[in-house]
């Protein structure tokens, strides 16, 4: 049992992606799939889906890649975490690699990412940085 589903989430990808996988499978929740959901919108998966099996549901998160298996994400962070909760009002919200990145917060209007919640003018949990 793991204590930080996200982290366990961010790790799964990460290994995934160094080990050139085409897809990792995940332990299915609706933090994960607004997770992946966001991973796609932005560019950074292909797809995911969610399929059950001897009862359990997992997602299937299909990676990303270009030209000559160069993946597309160049980097994930966990930077809120269980032992250490960070938050960030609208006008603190980071910007990831000069903007090349995205930072992703947990909102009272949901997950969303960091340019969302600035258009939104709402500030929350910053989940994680992915670039």
């Amino acid at each position: 049992m793991y204590t930080d589903p996200i982290a366990d989430y961010l790790t799964r990808i990460r290994n995934g992606i160094q080990a050139g996988h085409d897809a990792v499978v995940v332990p299915a929740s609706k933090m994960k799939a607004q997770l992946s959901g966001i991973l796609k919108q932005e560019g950074y998966i292909h797809s995911f889906k969610e399929v059950e099996h001897e009862g359990r549901q997992y997602l299937i998160v299909n990676l990303k890649y270009v030209k000559d298996k160069e993946n597309v994400i160049h980097g994930l962070r966990r930077v809120s975490r269980p032992g250490l909760r960070i938050y960030a009002g609208v006008k603190e919200i980071p910007e990831v690699h000069g903007g090349l990145g995205i930072a992703i917060l947990s909102t009272p209007r949901g997950l969303l990412t960091g340019k969302d919640a600035k258009k939104q003018n709402v500030g929350g949990e910053i989940l994680a940085q992915v670039w």
